[in-house]
């Protein structure tokens, strides 16, 4: 999924305009990737280590004997098959570890193999660190709107600064981040930004009117991390 200078000047385009009918600020973050996951293929892997070769170690431990006066017969050769059980144990583990590590490594695979909760409180946090870094939080009113597109995850968050929040329910941006999912899952993100820009200029612009005075308090193009 590619977004070129042409593509950012799109989206800028389409907040300057939005922005014209209203004292609201709208500011947007793509990031490719908010996490790399590790400890989820970790936790993955290390599940797959140890409870896989337990389905197969039984069927190469035999420690039934037929009698008691065979046992000092085969005490060399049950020792034998204990230390070559806990050989194979142990490689099994160490194989299964790896390919399940490398396998959820994947980009695919990767995402279906970490649960949602943690993909959306991870953008979330990521969204909400965007929202301090750049500033959305300090314009004159509060009234800063943030966009944040995880590619990767395909999911998206907006964030009110306060004074937006104390005046429009949350409901009211569902269409604008419902948009913007569908259109990234689509590999549509520009029009997906566009779209989503514009629902948002018009919640904006029905609660925060456009001021006599009206700075552009924070910058229109896209941050693309």
């Amino acid at each position: 999924m590619q977004i070129t200078d042409n593509d950012r000047a799109r989206i800028a385009e389409a907040i300057s305009t939005a922005e014209q009918q209203t004292s609201g600020e709208i500011f947007c973050v793509v990031s490719r990737r908010v996490s790399a996951y590790v400890d989820v293929s970790l936790a993955w892997a290390a599940a797959m280590a140890l409870l896989t070769p337990i389905v197969f170690i039984p069927f190469v431990l035999d420690f039934r004997w037929p009698g008691d006066r065979w046992e000092a017969a085969h005490q060399a050769a049950q020792a034998a098959t204990t230390g070559q059980a806990l050989a194979l144990y142990a490689l099994s583990q160490a194989m299964v570890f790896i390919g399940v590590f490398l396998f959820t490594r994947i980009s695919a695979v990767r995402r279906l193999a970490t649960p949602p909760a943690i993909r959306r409180a991870r953008v979330r946090e990521a969204a909400l660190q965007q929202f301090l870094a750049q500033g959305v939080h300090v314009t004159d009113q509060r009234t800063g709107v943030l966009i944040f597109a995880a590619l990767d995850e395909q999911q998206v968050e907006l964030i009110a600064d306060e004074g937006i929040y104390t005046k429009v329910d949350e409901e009211a941006w569902a269409q604008a981040v419902a948009v913007l999912t569908r259109e990234l899952r689509a590999d549509r993100p520009v029009e997906g930004f566009a779209a989503a820009i514009a629902l948002c200029g018009e919640v904006l612009a029905r609660h925060f009117p456009p001021r006599p005075n009206n700075p552009n308090e924070l910058p229109d193009h896209l941050i693309l991390l």
